[in-house]
């Protein structure tokens, strides 16, 4: 079956694109009509795979499924996506860009810790199966690029530094001749996922706490575990992050 119809002039994309538009576009770094079809279709391959995974969850992403609700082949797709991990990573990728620039949009702001987890709960808030995707089961089979690990990387990074900054004022009620947490000490030497991050052990070992508290809080509460208990999840998260920001280390 011949693949998707574009919705703007397929013709004229293929004749005036493959032998004008293209070095126009390449020119002046617009994009050219096959560009812009091929990212339309893209768009509505993904726009698919995420009702896919609202509906099933990532492991079950199938692009012969997507192909039959398009109208179209499955090696139609194969154009566009290689296969089912290019299709997820895609996913994950554009997951972790959007929370990546709430994050970096809110630190350039000036946002300290406790603003960016209120980014951190309203982004998952907005989209649960967006932040699954990405901060729950990992999916079968399916290994994430590094690319994809340097834009996790660039929110830990903002968050460090949100703890680096924490840590003077909390240090102020501590003895001076306070004894180091242990865990802290350790992470001074295992500091791999820190990338090339300055921050010292506590805040470290804060950003860390941080983490896994408010993720674990952030998946109980979306995958309703919390239903019925007759509490307001907001004022749990509320409650660990202002025992996070107080505490040491």
């Amino acid at each position: 079956m011949a693949e998707p119809k574009a919705k703007t002039g397929s013709r004229t994309g293929s004749r005036t694109g493959s032998r004008t538009g293209s070095k126009t576009g390449a020119a002046t770094g617009a994009a050219t009509p096959r560009e812009r079809y091929r990212a339309q279709v893209r768009t509505e391959i993904k726009e698919h795979a995420w009702k896919q995974v609202a509906e099933a969850g990532a492991s079950a992403l199938s692009l012969n499924a997507i192909a039959k609700q398009m109208g179209v082949s499955g090696p139609a797709l194969y154009r566009y996506f290689a296969g089912r991990d290019e299709l997820i990573t895609e996913l994950i990728r554009d997951a972790y860009r959007s929370l990546a620039d709430a994050v970096h949009a809110a630190a350039a702001d000036g946002a300290d810790l406790s603003g960016l987890a209120h980014v951190l709960r309203d982004w998952a808030l907005a989209d649960p199966h967006r932040y699954f995707l990405i901060y729950g089961t990992p999916v079968p089979g399916y290994h994430a690029p590094e690319e994809i690990t340097g834009i996790s990387q660039e929110i830990m990074a903002d968050l460090l530094t949100a703890c680096t900054n924490l840590e003077p004022a909390a240090d102020k009620a501590l003895e001076p001749d306070a004894p180091a947490i242990p865990f802290a000490a350790h992470l001074e030497g295992h500091r791999d996922w820190a990338g090339d991050h300055p921050a010292p052990p506590a805040a470290l070992h804060r950003a860390l706490t941080f983490w896994t508290r408010l993720h674990g809080v952030l998946s109980l509460e979306l995958a309703g575990h919390f239903a019925g208990m007759g509490f307001d999840p907001g004022r749990l998260f509320a409650a660990e992050l202002d025992d996070l920001v107080a505490r040491r280390g």
